[in-house]
Order: C-alpha cells, then structure tokens, then sequence
C-alpha cells in the first residue's frame, strides 16, 4: 500500500511550556523565583528570539515599548503557544499591533485616583479603606493595566512608606487598608515585613489585604520563608487575579495552597478582557479552576479604558451575557461579583443582570425571574384577605375541621373550611371576607397569593407556558399518606394528621 506524503509526516510538536522555551534551564533555576525575575523578557530583540513576530510589526511594538515597559517571567512565558497569533495569555503580556493603533485612545488615570490621593502613594477614595502603592515594579506588566502610567520599577522610597503609614495613623476612620503596587510580593520578604509590621502596629487599622499577580505569573515567590512571615500579621486577606483557566497551573495550585494553609483567604479579581475570557464557557472554565484551589472568585472588573487598551475591551451586554451564563449553572460560591469601576473616582458600581422585574414595597410584592426565565411573585408579607380568614379561625373559638389541608401546586396552603362565627369580631371579619370573594380577591382568584414565591400562571413573562422539561419546577403532586405528628401544617407536601 502507498501511503501519501501528507500521513507519514509526522505531526509537529506543540511549541509551548518549559521544553520548547527553556530546554536548558536546570530545576535550581526554574525554580528559584530571583532568577525568574532577572530572567524576565523585557525587550523585543529577546522576544524575537522565543515568538514569531510578523516583520512589518516590529517597528509599531518598538513604539509600544517606549511608553510602555514589558516584563514577562520564563514560567510565565512557558505557558504561551507560540503557534498561536491570539494565544490568551500572549495577549495578556505580549505588546501586540493594536496597543499601537489604541496607544492614544483612552486615559492615563482612568479611575481618578491621583484626584483622591492626599499623600503620595494613597488613595483614600471609600469612607473607611485606602489603597496603598508600595511597588512600582510586577512580575508581569498586564497590558490592559489600569496603572500603566507608573510602569517602572525604581523602588518607593522608604520616606514615602512613612508618609503613606503616617497618614493611615492619624486618619482614624480608616480601618482596611490594600497594600498594592505594581505588585507588592516582588519586594524582599524582609521588607514587605517591616511594611506589614509598621501597619499592624496602627490600633485602628483592623484588615490589612495585599492585591498580588504573583501567585499567577511568578508561583515560585511563595514560599514557606514569605508565607510564615505573612502569616504573623493577621487577619490578613490576599487577593490574587487569575483571568482564565491555563493559568490555573499545579505551580499556581501549589502557591495558593501555602497561602491557604498559613490562614490567609484568597480572592481572585479578574479583568473581563475581549480575546481573553469573553465567553460563557472560558470564565466558567476559570471559576471552576479557582475553585479547585481554594480561591473564591470575588469580583469581574470591566476593562477600564485606559490608554493602549482599547483592544481589550468588551462591551457591558458581553459581561452581563457571561454573568448570566453563570447564575444557576455553577454553584453561587462560584460566581463573581461584575463590576464598573466608574470613570473619575466614582469607585467600583456593581451591574447584574436584571432578575427583579417589579417591586411595590407599600403592596409588598415582587415580580422576580429565575435563570430559567421562569416570572414568579412574591409576598414580603401574607395578602390581607388570607390573614383575615387566619384571624377568623382564631376568633372563632372553634376548632377548625379535622382532616388534612389540600395545597396548591404553589405549596401554598388553602384556607380550611370555616365555622360559624360565634363572636362579634368573628362575623366583622366573615363579612369582610365575603365582600372580598365577591369581588374575586380570596384564594389567589383575583391577584394576590400566599406568601413565598409562586410562579405566576405558570408562564414566563408573555404568557408562555412555563418549561417543564430537564430543570423546570414542576408542582408537587398531592400527598394521600399520613405524616407522624400532632401539627396539622402542611409540610414538604404532605399534610400532618393527628394520630390519636
């Protein structure tokens, strides 16, 4: 048999991870994270050297990186495909052609925070918490970065730490302070310590969280020396931002798995970044990753339109869209909260989906839609008219007839069948009643249900009937068996009968 050229070629192999990039690199080095920082890539000349880049591109990147630094670690480097033009992570790190296009499109301090800043390196924007910039380098520069504008890495001077901590001392109010950067785990473990201790040290201050990038881009920084230094300074938080689910790597696992075990709770902020994880299926993918590890997803930030990154913006209906995707078909642990931090210092506006169509607050009613679609009304409090009927039955001074209550396929309990009145107020209330089930209002006839959420009609919004396939609420079916038990409420379905 003649076997065609195109089969006995053989397949070429994948050019990413450690292997293809660093071949040479023994385990002492790999795995020292100093020497992952010295060996950053931060020129072109060295990226060409690792990534096909299209000639005619070259001089529009060179331009790029005279206004905006790189920086990207050989782990991280390693976990690019270098077949891939629009590699998700290339994308985070790699300046690309239209950083160029976009380099005068947007703002250099979107977020207003050098408006709100009354001494250098805070920002004292919320009521009772300040950010704190404490680096100006990161292990990774993110292209899309809100901070771009101070992408260097000359050290904060330690006068300027005193003034930032001499301010968050006498400004009692403040009781939570975020230590950031740049990223502050690329300072020595020695310095970082005496950063945190001089903090602790303010009565008031009560949290202290650190916003890192490191556990993602250079895992190799955590380690047992920095976590039992950390860990001397609770109630300490780490928030860590992983965007999509190739980097939830055994190495980040590993890191964010030190850090949980020295006590310390991680949340992860990502970025919505369009060719990153604009889909439904790469953030769940993400969440789930996180998970895994142990990092609560916490919050999705729309990208912020700062200047060289309109490429990676979406738009709020893609976020709102992935939100969606997420309510009801993962866990609710695992959902993030999807934010706009508004333009000027307007701080971080949360933007949901809409699942509260209606609310009276003086009716006490509220039109609610479920990930299903499915419209449902709810009561804050009981409709007067079955509130009336309970109050008869109390006035009374009867008992009400024996034998099980029937319910609704709403669950809701029916009213019993009535004695005579055998009270003044007793007959006030039944004529009540009366003028109110002439007028069609008892029972659910002509508006108002018992208290909880029903669905309305059945239907979705529109009159449509209500799914009743794989994941639809179907009503209970009535219950015939006696359930042990003196109480004649109804229960999961079934009704209570009295045994004796």
């Amino acid at each position: 048999m003649i076997q065609s050229s195109g089969l006995a070629a053989a397949v070429a192999p994948r050019r990413i991870g450690r292997a293809h990039y660093y071949p040479n690199v023994t385990d002492a080095e790999w795995n020292d994270w100093k020497w992952q920082f010295r060996n950053r890539v931060t020129d072109l000349d060295q990226l060409m050297k690792l990534l096909p880049i299209p000639e005619n591109e070259r001089e529009l990147r060179r331009e790029v990186l005279r206004d905006f630094r790189m920086g990207i670690p050989p782990y991280y480097m390693a976990l690019i495909d270098a077949d891939d033009p629009h590699d998700p992570i290339l994308r985070q790190a790699v300046p690309i052609a239209e950083e160029y296009t976009y380099r005068d499109v947007g703002d250099e301090d979107p977020l207003g925070e050098e408006s709100y800043s009354p001494v250098p390196g805070i920002t004292h924007r919320y009521p009772d918490r300040v950010l704190m910039v404490i680096s100006n380098s990161c292990a990774v520069y993110c292209r899309y970065c809100t901070r771009k504008r101070i992408m260097y890495e000359d050290a904060v001077p330690e006068m300027e730490i005193d003034r930032m901590v001499d301010y968050i001392a006498r400004t009692k109010t403040v009781r939570d302070v975020v230590v950031s950067g740049g990223d502050p785990l690329t300072n020595s473990t020695a310095k970082l310590e005496s950063i945190l201790a001089k903090l602790r040290a303010i009565p008031h201050l009560e949290i202290i969280r650190i916003g890192t990038r490191v556990p993602v881009s250079l895992p190799q920084r955590i380690d047992a020396e920095l976590c039992e230094m950390l860990q001397k300074y609770h109630p300490l938080w780490i928030n860590v931002h992983f965007n999509h689910p190739r980097e939830c790597t055994p190495e980040a696992a590993r890191a964010c798995d030190l850090l949980s075990r020295a006590g310390i709770p991680l949340n992860n902020q990502a970025v919505l970044l369009k060719g990153v994880n604009d889909s439904v299926e790469t953030m769940k993918g993400l969440v789930h990753g996180l998970m895994k590890m142990r990092v609560r997803p916490y919050y999705v930030y729309h990208c912020d339109p700062v200047r060289g990154s309109e490429h990676m913006r979406t738009t709020i209906a893609k976020g709102l869209e992935i939100m969606e995707g997420l309510r009801g078909h993962t866990s609710g642990l695992a959902i993030p909260q999807y934010v706009i931090d508004a333009p000027g210092g307007g701080g971080k506006v949360p933007v949901n989906p809409n699942y509260l169509l209606h609310y009276d607050p003086k009716k006490q009613r509220a039109i609610l839609r479920n990930f299903q679609g499915r419209i449902f009304e709810y009561y804050e409090q009981l409709p007067e008219e079955e509130m009336l009927q309970r109050r008869l039955v109390a006035s009374a001074n009867a008992t009400p007839a024996a034998g099980p209550i029937a319910l609704t396929s709403s669950h809701a309990p029916r009213a019993p069948e009535l004695p005579a009145a055998a009270t003044p107020a007793a007959k006030e209330v039944r004529t009540r009643l009366s003028r109110a089930a002439a007028n069609g209002n008892v029972n659910g006839k002509g508006g108002a249900k018992s208290n909880g959420a029903h669905a309305a009609n059945g239907t979705h919004a529109g009159g449509a009937p209500a799914p009743q396939g794989p994941g639809s609420i179907a009503p209970a079916p009535p219950a015939t068996e006696t359930v042990v038990g003196k109480s004649k409420w109804a229960h999961r379905g079934r009704a209570r009968r009295d045994p004796s």
